[in-house]
């Protein structure tokens, strides 16, 4: 296995990476929030963890990844109020509609993706044994977390209690013993959603449902955690209190990696604020790979700054020259295939190429310098750039030998990939997930939902056939 260093937010330093049972490695990344469609801003941090994924898989490392679904909060309540629709069922159809799109965009690592409310039975189980330690209370029907039993909070962010406390975000709780407390069950609200529990009915605060999650999972340590930056505080910061309250084991993790956000306008990208550009509308117009370029052509840690009109254009016609030499290679071999005659590699570019792949390799596992690796990607390029024209006098060898530093960033960074964009590729993925979600509409009652997923895969043009073995289905028409 290969030496990987990673920035550490908790040490705020580069540390050697060290997995706690080598070779497997624990991912976990926090997943969206599915009340609407996907932006841009999303699927920055989604596509740098995975090629945090794909580069240690390469590496030797097995890696289970994992990016939990918060499937109901009030951002899920309120949108689903205001369209009139079952809030799991909002939250479903845009999760539904996430997968399919960060399959186009390549992200196809994730092992496993946790619905919150799949794990209330944990959840329950978990705030029971922190009100039986003495870390949460119950009052008003809630059961809130105490704080000021967990005196490590806030080394994480560096970040005081006194920030939780009431002011112009955070609102009075009279069921409250301190104004920091914070909420890991809530007391059932009429027409939501609700489970029962030893406090009455009720539903998950949002905090500890990534716990519950990674608990069950994980066990009480892990590897490795992802998120964006503005998820340090406070989530971050509470995911460690409850589980390491609850098992009485620390660090809960060994390594936190946390990516920079994307701006627009100088400002964080986001639907609050309506500054948002679809992910779905960025796919269409650009396609996939020059959208990951994007993201990698930058330091995971930094800003990334967006400008309507420039920023992809400018990022198509730099991944355009890029790609040239790889485009051209891959025209080749699949005219006439690996067999090709032809003349044997030239020696220099010979050694050049196999020196390159291990460079890129090292430069990867500082850190991962996407961008880094990059800029050596483009310095292949260049070597290659005033070659074109003899690439069709080489064999099929030759061109393979050439193409190994491209073929790496396929692997690695899922670059250089030539397939179709459309959405008709990405269905062999979706359907499966799609029938997972009709799964559990059917387990809770909910039959309308079911019929409304077979439906829309119908108007996509894939049929179902329901069997004593399961539910089988096929393309009836292209897209």
């Amino acid at each position: 296995m290969r030496r990987v260093t990673i920035y550490d937010s908790m040490s705020r330093s580069v540390r050697v990476f060290a997995p706690i049972q080598p070779p497997r490695v624990g991912l976990f990344v926090c997943g969206l929030t599915p009340y609407d469609a996907a932006h841009i801003g999303h699927a920055r941090t989604f596509v740098f963890f995975d090629v945090v994924a794909r580069a240690l898989s390469r590496w030797g490392y097995r890696v289970f990844s994992v990016q939990n679904v918060t499937n109901l909060d009030d951002k899920i309540l309120d949108r689903a109020a205001a369209d009139d629709e079952d809030p799991l069922a909002l939250a479903e159809r845009h999760f539904l509609a996430w997968r399919l799109s960060a399959e186009r965009l390549g992200i196809r690592s994730v092992n496993y993706f946790p619905h919150a409310t799949d794990y209330t039975a944990e959840i329950v189980a978990q705030i029971q044994t922190l009100v039986d330690r003495g870390y949460a209370y119950a009052s008003a029907g809630s059961v809130y977390y105490s704080l000021a039993r967990f005196p490590a909070y806030g080394a994480l962010s560096g970040q005081r209690t006194e920030a939780l406390r009431p002011g112009a975000r955070l609102e009075v709780d009279p069921a409250k013993r301190a104004p920091e407390d914070f909420v890991i069950w809530k007391s059932a609200t009429p027409g939501e959603p609700t489970w029962e529990s030893p406090w009455g009915p009720g539903r998950p605060g949002w905090h500890i449902e990534d716990t519950a999650i990674t608990l069950r999972l994980f066990g009480p340590r892990y590897d490795l955690h992802g998120g964006g930056l503005d998820l340090i505080f406070p989530h971050h910061e509470c995911e460690i209190a409850l589980a390491e309250s609850t098992t009485g084991e620390s660090p809960l993790v060994n390594y936190w990696m946390h990516g920079g956000l994307l701006n627009m306008g100088g400002e964080k990208m986001s639907k609050s604020l309506g500054n948002v550009y679809l992910l779905d509308d960025a796919l269409d117009e650009f396609g996939p790979m020059v959208l990951r370029f994007f993201y990698l052509n930058a330091h995971y840690r930094g800003p990334l700054d967006f400008t309507r009109g420039t920023s992809l254009p400018e990022a198509r016609a730099a991944y355009a020259r890029l790609s040239l030499p790889a485009e051209r290679i891959a025209e080749l071999l699949e005219r006439d295939g690996s067999d090709r005659p032809g003349e044997p590699v030239p020696e220099d570019l010979a050694a050049k190429s196999d020196d390159l792949v291990e460079r890129l390799d090292t430069t990867l596992a500082d850190d991962f310098s996407t961008r880094e690796a990059i800029a050596l990607l483009f310095g292949w390029t260049d070597e290659l750039a005033g070659r074109l024209d003899r690439l069709a006098e080489l064999s099929g060898d030759a061109l393979a030998t050439l193409r190994a530093p491209y073929d790496w960033g396929e692997e690695t960074l899922g670059l250089f990939v030539r397939v179709p964009t459309g959405r008709a590729g990405a269905w062999a993925a979706i359907v499966p997930v799609a029938l997972a979600a009709r799964e559990r509409a059917r387990a809770r009652g909910d039959y309308a939902e079911a019929d409304r997923i077979r439906d829309a895969l119908g108007a996509a043009g894939i049929t179902l056939e329901d069997g004593a073995g399961g539910t089988r289905w096929e393309f009836t028409r292209p897209e």
